[in-house]
């Protein structure tokens, strides 16, 4: 293709002296223009054949983006699956510089070039640290692969059912090999707190609770088990099988459940109950462990995508919190309390006018106050989005085997194609974790306009390579969802004073975060500092505040990535509002946001100066 495009050039520069100096200039800008398209065309094109093969890595992502293609497989998590992934990336990275000529890209050309190579740097830098991740601690595999199983394998013929089946005879393989990453990374003395096997111990439990793990006649039926029949008598009743089929579907899911997964289960079950007493008794941050520190220095630049130190982080989290308790301070005012701000919370916290009670009515009542809100939020959509997502939303309590109480309200995104729409879940086996002054926000932040939204427009994006419809960096989804909370209040959210403190709470609670982490692993804070720093400046349950604490232990540098990340989109809608003054259109903006994928913060950053530049250009 060079060699193609500089023959062409030289053909014109030869022409030049029988050609008027305008009508070259013309020529060439409309052939450079020309070879500019076809080489991004083409990039694109091998992007495509290229994210096609790098999903043959992992079916289970296939099976999430509604592809059937080797759907009785689970994924490879042995370490040389996971050096022939990084050995592929490599091969595919290296191709790419070779056979494309940057400069002759698009804008948006060369975002998708950057981006490739990005993910290829991001395996690298993740290499030292394989070890450092916990794997069976809360909602490890154990967990997700039955969630995966439940609610992402669909069951719409006897091929898929024997296809589930096949997956589940190769849960004790997938165990296997991670279960030799658990006991490598226990030996190089990297370990995850107590309290995370507790919680895997208990996981177990609830999943192998019963028939056919039990057979005892007063047992419930497992939720695996409890699936499998449901989805075979959808089958029956739907003349896709008949009652033999049925019949030998239930006896073969009965006898791999009740040998192999069992087995299987027990021994990551023997595994966490011997090496438990090997952890420490009170939680430590990641600084503990070995080349901890350098750990964490990656968590945060994986993270937040930003070139911020710990201190620096800290810093930011301290002026915030400082900053959103004054704006706590005028509404507590505004409603009249006499006391301090600190009683303030403890009101919040504790009267009963808050929340719900913890019977089957009020939690009903509670999804439907979520629904009633949605669809007041979506009405107003088109007056600050040009490009609406296609895509449902459902919400939905969380799975009895794996809700915990106080744990993260969550969104899981729907198929490209819409067959499954995005679900926001929520844990409501406590309703005092669920403040309802904290409804707004928290459906904001997880579904509209928050992470249903930028999700689903990003899956339904056309005209860029489809690895970009599914690439995703932390802190641009949480940024967003976190942004999505501030935008909100625009959008006429937040009417009742109570749910616009709920509000703050919540940019609060991410303005915290970026304390109590690097305060945890940077500043090797304990558990109860952590907690107590919290309590002194939110108004969040304390059952919550523990459940959050032990997830930042566990997850270390994750919670710094939202308001990290949504910082820089106010930022960017700042400086666009500044450069455009009159002629800022705040949809154009989300679109320009919204519509390259989920980019790391400096390339997000780059798209919207240059829309500025562009709009400034237009306009003058």
């Amino acid at each position: 293709m060079r060699l193609i495009v500089s023959a062409f050039v030289v053909l014109l520069v030869a022409c030049s002296e029988q050609s008027p100096p305008t009508e070259l200039g013309n020529n060439l800008a409309a052939s450079e223009q020309s070879v500019i398209a076809a080489e991004t065309a083409r990039l694109n094109s091998w992007l495509d054949e290229q994210f096609a093969e790098q999903l043959n890595f992992s079916p289970e992502f296939k099976t999430q983006l509604g592809d059937k293609t080797d759907y009785d497989r689970l994924d490879d998590y042995s370490e040389a699956g996971m050096d022939r992934q990084l050995a592929w990336l490599r091969s595919s990275v290296a191709s790419m510089q070779s056979d494309f000529d940057y400069e002759r890209l698009t804008e948006d050309g060369k975002l998708s070039y950057d981006m490739w190579a990005y993910s290829l740097r991001r395996d690298e830098q993740a290499v030292p640290y394989r070890k450092h991740g916990y794997i069976f601690g809360r909602g490890g595999p154990h967990a997700a692969i039955p969630n995966f199983l439940i609610n992402y394998h669909k069951v719409e013929s006897a091929e898929d059912m024997q296809a589930y089946l096949s997956r589940l005879a190769e849960i004790d393989r997938v165990f296997a090999e991670l279960l030799q990453w658990a006991n490598s990374a226990s030996q190089a003395g990297i370990r995850q707190p107590g309290f995370a096997y507790d919680f895997a111990i208990a996981e177990i439990g609830r999943v192998t609770a019963g028939v056919p793990f039990n057979n005892n006649d007063s047992s419930p039926n497992s939720p695996l088990w409890t699936d499998i029949q449901d989805k075979i008598k959808t089958l029956l009743e739907s003349n896709l099988i008949d009652a033999r089929q049925a019949q030998n579907f239930t006896a073969e899911a009965q006898q791999i459940l009740s040998t192999e997964v069992q087995q299987a289960y027990q021994e990551v079950l023997a595994w966490l109950e011997a090496d438990k007493p090997e952890a420490t008794e009170l939680p430590r941050g990641v600084w503990a462990l070995p080349d901890g520190e350098n750990y964490y220095n990656h968590q945060l630049a994986l993270m937040t995508t930003v070139d911020l130190t710990a201190d620096e982080i800290h810093a930011i989290g301290l002026s915030e919190v400082a900053r959103i308790r004054g704006e706590m301070e005028s509404i507590k005012d505004s409603v009249g309390f006499e006391g301090s701000l600190q009683d303030f919370f403890v009101f919040i916290r504790e009267d009963p006018q808050f929340y719900f009670e913890n019977t089957d009515e009020d939690r009903q009542a509670y999804l439907e106050l979520n629904n009633e809100y949605l669809d007041g939020i979506t009405a107003k959509l088109p007056e600050y989005f040009g490009r609406l997502p296609k895509a449902g939303l459902e919400i939905r309590r969380v799975e009895a085997f794996r809700e915990q109480a106080g744990a993260a309200q969550h969104y899981a995104a729907g198929t490209p194609d819409g067959s499954r729409p995005g679900v926001f879940y929520s844990h409501m086996s406590d309703m005092g974790t669920l403040p309802i002054y904290q409804v707004e926000d928290v459906l904001y932040h997880e579904g509209i306009p928050g992470h249903h939204m930028q999700i689903a427009i990003q899956q339904e994006l056309s005209g860029v390579p489809v690895f970009r419809t599914q690439y995703f960096t932390t802190s641009y989804v949480e940024g967003w969802g976190l942004y999505a909370e501030w935008l909100a209040k625009d959008m006429g959210a937040f009417a009742d004073p109570y749910s616009d403190f709920g509000r703050l709470g919540g940019e609060m609670w991410r303005a915290i975060r970026l304390v109590v982490d690097t305060g945890i692993h940077a500043k090797q804070w304990t558990e109860e500092q952590a907690v107590q720093y919290f309590l002194e400046n939110s108004a969040i349950p304390q059952a919550a505040i523990r459940s959050e604490i032990q997830r930042y232990f566990t997850s270390p540098g994750q919670a710094t990535a939202y308001k990290i990340g949504m910082m820089k989109f106010q930022q960017l809608r700042a400086a666009a509002e500044l450069a455009l003054d009159d002629e800022f259109d705040i949809r154009a903006f989300h679109d320009v946001v919204l519509g390259a994928g989920a980019l790391p913060l400096p390339l997000l950053e780059s798209r919207v100066e240059r829309w500025i530049s562009e709009m400034t250009n237009s306009i003058n």
